[in-house]
């Protein structure tokens, strides 16, 4: 199966996106398709030996609908925000004309039945100069139907292709209008009393209440796709590139991997790349949600689109184009809001059929008063305000547009969410399974206790290290300064932190299983490992069992250190919980989510691990492949299960959970096999993405009620039902600005997530 996006062109309201998804999803095939109105693109997924992209374009052409298939590049996205802020410019333009000729018209009509009758020219007096009021009318309506002849030209071609939209609903209804004005005019010298049946102003007024509306929601549907503009925006254009040490300004496209580039203080980072030389901090807020500079050094990663606040850095290029982190998290962004969330698929299938059925209750509608002893010109009032009012455009936004902005929000907090499916899932957990290693804890040991003659130092207490403890470190040192082993690494770097001066080694034996040896010149012959290793090469390895076993019982790694046959104290090092994890923990426990802590470790490990992050229920010893059985029993218990993790063994039970959460730090499979990825690598983000999706479905509920509300309400009035008891019949123009009302509305609903604090 292949997935490919195309952007479709033509579209106005929910009846539009359905119809497309409708005539694509019948092809011979294609697994599904999704059509997000919002962004105007739509993604379907379908097989490459049954049907072509030119038969898939053929067939939304034939449903009266452009479509070519989308390339992203950022050229073609300039072009594209070009010609959308220019269909904006044109659409104020037009907007503008057709108010200017809608007041006088409104005047001109309305005038003589204010309170206090409004003064005309004489010559234009409907009683003594009928036709002359006609025509001046006439005059005014025409122009505006030009201005909004795009209802026209899109709604028609749709309602004969029998895919009727919004725009059909408008231009039948105003057309209907206007040619029975049409008609009443050219009748007027045979009798002056037809010139009461004008219905010009309907037409006019409607066509310009619904140019507003869509005005308006253009303009608010562009700021819910503000966020991926911003991050697009943080990529410069331009690089330093160094080549045989010379310094040229280059455009980005220009660079490959493996290419030198020097950064200033201020400038922003182009591509994902390796510092080479030179120190900085560095902004990452925009990408990750950290407020706090990073500190960068050789070796340190940089990701294209951050900001460096000061030192001059040399970095090598790693990644380009669609490679780079940024490039992911805007695809990840815009996938999310191409793909649709479940609760959206009502939506869509009301107003796949709402436009046919308002089109047979406005006729139906006609022809009941008609039969009751109305006059044609009420059943034509009748007749136009369903149609105008029933515009399901409000349906059609309301779960694109809050989908957009929660998205939006989730990356502003370092939060990817990848689809609109995992969103509304997320609400929906009962259960957060974590793992341990690299997601509750750091995931890389540290040495966390240090045991000597002279007594024990704990990285959470304020004194510095004594001499016998700091000697301790120095040989442990020693010893594990050629290993590559991540025990080793710890050790190493707490000696590099003390600045200990680590002597040189003469001999190295990796000890498999047990430990190291090591020869110096000046303390002789070095042991480092297990209780084993120091029992067979010391003689007082017994006095320091007790501190062992109480390492090994707050889940420390115990490290023997021996030195001339005698041994000196014992290393405890150990994978440490994050800061943030325990409140995180206690965070969803609030929000009556019960935690599950997942690990290979074993139980003692696991259970201090888990009593720190305060950890509802505690699974150890599991092997890596029955971490998604694990994850499996506890659905069929009934549960909806968030499971987190970083690593590549990670990755099926990730798949397995109804939203795989990756911790951003974590392996390229996991981030892949994910559902959500957080990109601060904090436990707290949990928690976010919980409550991110509650907010954003809760919003789209109320977007989706309004709508509905709107729509059932409006129709039956517009419809007349309250006529025979209170007289109260709704005007076409009143129905237009009620209809775009709703649209703004449901959009200005969504808008209100930005503002939110998760």
């Amino acid at each position: 199966m292949k997935r490919e996006v195309y952007k479709i062109s033509g579209m106005s309201c929910a009846a539009c996106s359905s119809a497309v998804e409708r005539v694509t999803r019948r092809m011979e095939g294609v697994a599904g398709s999704d059509v997000n109105l919002t962004t105007g693109r739509m993604q379907i997924e379908y097989d490459e030996t049954c049907v072509t992209p030119e038969q898939i374009i053929r067939k939304i052409e034939k449903a009266g609908f452009g479509a070519q298939v989308y390339v992203d590049d950022k050229e073609k996205r300039r072009k594209e925000e070009a010609a959308q802020a220019e269909e904006l410019s044109s659409a104020k333009r037009r907007l503008v004309l057709a108010i200017l000729f809608a007041v006088p018209l409104l005047y001109l009509s309305m005038g003589h039945m204010m309170p206090v009758p409004l003064p005309l020219p004489g010559f234009l007096s409907m009683e003594q100069h009928p036709m002359a009021f006609a025509l001046a009318q006439l005059v005014f309506t025409v122009p505006i139907l030009v201005f909004g002849r795009n209802f026209y030209v899109r709604g028609f071609p749709a309602l004969f292709k029998g895919n009727p939209n919004m725009d059909s609903l408008v231009a039948i209804g105003t057309m209907a209008a206007f040619l029975y004005s049409l008609v009443m005019t050219v009748m007027i010298p045979g009798d002056m009393h037809h010139v009461h049946q004008l219905y010009y102003e309907s037409a006019a007024v409607v066509v310009t209440l619904v140019m507003l509306g869509k005005y308006m929601e253009r303009r608010s549907k562009g700021k819910t796709s503000e966020a991926i503009k911003k991050l697009m925006a943080l990529a410069p254009d331009t690089a330093i590139r160094l080549t045989d040490g010379k310094e040229c300004e280059v455009a980005v496209e220009e660079l490959l991997p493996g290419d030198m580039i020097l950064l200033r203080a201020g400038s922003r980072i182009p591509l994902d790349g390796i510092v080479t030389a030179g120190e900085g901090s560095v902004d990452e807020s925009m990408l990750t949600g950290e407020s706090l500079p990073v500190e960068k050094s050789e070796g340190s990663e940089v990701i294209g689109g951050s900001l460096n606040y000061d030192g001059m850095l040399t970095v090598r290029v790693t990644r380009t184009g669609a490679d780079t982190t940024l490039a992911k998290i805007v695809q990840l962004m815009e996938d999310a809001q191409g793909k649709k969330a479940p609760i959206s698929k009502l939506a869509d299938k009301v107003a796949g059929v709402f436009v046919p059925a308002v089109m047979a209750v406005a006729f139906a509608a006609a022809v009941v008063w008609l039969v009751a002893g109305k006059d044609f010109s009420f059943a034509l009032r009748i007749f136009v305000s369903v149609l105008v009012i029933a515009c399901p455009c409000a349906l059609g936004l309301a779960t694109p547009t809050a989908i957009m902005v929660g998205t939006g929000l989730g990356a502003q907090n370092g939060i990817l969410v990848k689809s609109g499916e995992a969103l509304e899932m997320a609400q929906r957990v009962d259960t957060v399974v974590l793992d341990k290693t690299g997601t509750i804890t750091q995931g890389k040991p540290e040495v966390v206790e240090v045991w000597a003659d002279d007594g024990l130092w704990q990285a959470d207490g304020s004194l510095p290290l004594s001499g016998q403890q700091n000697k301790l470190l120095l040989l442990a040192a020693a010893a594990e300064a050629g290993s590559e082993h991540p025990l080793a690494r710890a050790v190493t770097a707490m000696a590099g932190r003390g600045k200990l001066a680590v002597p040189e080694v003469s001999e190295f034996k990796s000890l498999t299983g047990y430990g190291v040896y090591v020869r110096t010149q000046e303390y002789g012959e070095i042991y480092l490992g297990k209780a084993e290793l120091a029992q067979e090469h010391s003689s007082n390895a017994a006095q320091w069992y007790a501190g062992a076993q109480e390492l090994a019982a707050k889940g420390r790694t115990p490290m023997y250190v021996v030195a001339d046959g005698v041994t000196l104290g014992i290393i405890g090092v150990a994978d440490t919980i994050k800061e943030t994890s325990a409140a995180a923990v206690d965070a969803l426990k609030k929000d009556g989510v019960r935690v599950y802590m997942l690990t290979g470790d074993n139980e003692r490990t696991a259970g201090y691990i888990g009593a720190q992050a305060h950890v509802d229920e505690i699974v150890a010893q599991v092997l890596p492949q029955d971490k998604a059985k694990i994850i499996e029993e506890l659905q069929k218990e009934g549960k909806k299960v968030m499971m987190v993790g970083d690593g590549i063994n990670d990755a099926p039970a990730l798949v397995q959970a109804e939203v795989g959460c990756a911790i951003g730090s974590g392996s390229d499979i996991a981030i892949d096999s994910a559902d959500v990825v957080l990109m601060k690598s904090d436990l707290m983000d949990v928690h976010r993405a919980i409550r991110l999706s509650r907010l954003t479905i809760r919003n789209i509920r109320q977007n989706l009620f309004w709508a509905f509300f709107y729509n059932t309400v409006g129709i039956p009035v517009a419809a007349g039902l309250l006529y025979p008891l209170t007289g109260l019949l709704l005007s076409p123009m009143l129905g237009g600005f009620a209809m775009s009302l709703s649209s703004v509305c449901v959009v200005s609903n969504a808008l209100r997530l930005k503002w939110k604090k998760l």
